[in-house]
């Protein structure tokens, strides 16, 4: 009775290979093809486009990543550093816009450059760095301050028929670089440097009386309201350029 068990589980078993094997494609020469599949029970194709899924970026990919972020942080950079910049320009020549017309701005402009002046007086022959840095300032007021005249008051005054005093202004101007440059190349601790910086101011206040007193105010009164107005916009535009 076991025996007869035993050969009809054989038989069986053998019944479903064979039916397995009948199932199983074959190729044009009646071979079985090989397994499509491999251990995992997942087909070649499935395991491939995985395998494509899960490739890692190259080395050209990682590359143009790196430098797109780099070009992202660098305009970023340049942003911020461009407002910064505008920032400081308007912080410069707040005190003048605030000032009130052109005439007033530029009379305050004065007050400011005689304080450096003060400043410079007030240093020995032993202050050789400090005596540097302010004249550093100096010039950097100087040329600003003469940006706003030349391009923007001078030709107002020429306009008005007097270009006869804007040219002589100007004229002072062309002295006035020269004091600079003297006072740059001439030693710091030198007696004759603080003589000359006396001289300086001493030319520099008479050209700023004959402003304040006489000539500025003629322009103001040859101009219109609307044209003072417009002469102090176009003024404090010229400074924010060097501000």
């Amino acid at each position: 009775m076991a025996t007869t068990t035993a050969t009809r589980t054989r038989n069986s078993t053998s019944a479903k290979r064979s039916a397995n094997a009948r199932a199983e494609a074959r190729d044009e020469d009646g071979r079985f093809e090989k397994s499509s599949t491999n251990g995992s029970g997942r087909s070649a194709s499935s395991s491939s486009s995985s395998s494509r899924a899960r490739k890692k970026p190259t080395r050209s990919e990682l590359s143009g990543n790196s430098t797109g972020a780099l070009l992202a942080a660098g305009a970023a950079g340049l942003a911020v550093g461009l407002a910064a910049n505008v920032a400081r320009k308007f912080a410069v020549q707040a005190p003048t816009m605030l000032s009130g017309d052109w005439d007033e701005a530029l009379k305050a402009e004065h007050q400011l450059t005689l304080k450096v002046f003060d400043a410079i007086e007030a240093t020995t022959e032993k202050n050789t760095t400090k005596r540097a840095t302010l004249l550093m300032n100096l010039k950097h007021m100087l040329s600003k301050h003469a940006m706003e005249e030349e391009n923007a008051v001078y030709p107002a005054m020429r306009d008005a028929g007097d270009a006869e005093s804007a040219d002589h202004l100007n004229n002072d101007h062309g002295y006035v670089k020269q004091y600079l440059y003297d006072l740059s190349v001439m030693p710091k601790d030198s007696p004759a440097w603080i003589g000359k910086v006396r001289q300086f101011r001493a030319d520099l206040e008479k050209h700023m009386r004959e402003e304040e007193d006489t000539l500025f105010p003629q322009l103001k009164a040859k101009l219109t309201p609307e044209k003072n107005k417009a002469l102090t916009a176009a003024m404090n535009k010229e400074g924010l350029k060097l501000a």
